[in-house]
């Protein structure tokens, strides 16, 4: 009886955790001040943290937008994309807060050591991350790049294609041009 008990309290608990939201367009608008930690430790500001002319976030909703993450950047390596790139492992509601370390943990165990600082994590300020871009098709990666104030100059959240990554790179290369 207390494992039933126990099991459901466990499923209202998640499922309380995840609110729907709208998928959003939200190139030209200002990305949302928020507060993460890399896999090294670092307590990072985003966007202020990570501002450059162009910078690209890998937002992820679930551990299977990992897949569509990881294809992203491949393609960008492949094609020489040279703006820092940044994944960022968002997760809303009070229960995955409770496992903040555990996850991380995982995470850090994946993933090779030079490359933690270059993943932050967001737990507290997931559902307003969520909220800006919506969630809806969580396997999708949000994909943008913003500009030196933190402006969303570029977005695609509807999975990797190879058009989707030549305009990502075409707005890379028109950031940088204009800013010589």
């Amino acid at each position: 009886m207390n494992r039933v008990y126990l099991l459901l309290l466990l499923s209202l608990a998640l499922s309380a955790c995840s609110k729907q939201y709208a998928n959003q367009n939200v190139l030209g608008k200002s990305f949302p001040s928020v507060v993460g930690e890399s896999l090294q430790g670092e307590v990072k500001q985003l966007p202020a943290d990570v501002q450059s002319n162009a910078t690209i976030l890998l937002i992820g909703y679930v551990q299977n937008s990992q897949f569509d993450i990881d294809r992203w950047l491949i393609g960008m390596d492949m094609v020489g994309v040279k703006a820092p790139a940044y994944e960022i492992p968002t997760i809303a509601g009070l229960f995955p807060q409770f496992f903040e370390t555990q996850i991380n943990d995982g995470m850090r165990k994946g993933i090779p050591k030079e490359l933690w600082k270059g993943v932050i994590t967001i737990y507290d300020d997931g559902e307003t991350v969520q909220q800006f871009t919506g969630n809806t098709n969580p396997n999708n990666a949000r994909v943008m790049v913003l500009n030196s104030v933190g402006e969303v100059i570029y977005f695609y959240d509807r999975g990797f294609s190879v058009d989707a990554l030549k305009n990502l790179v075409q707005v890379i290369e028109q950031q940088y041009a204009n800013k010589f």
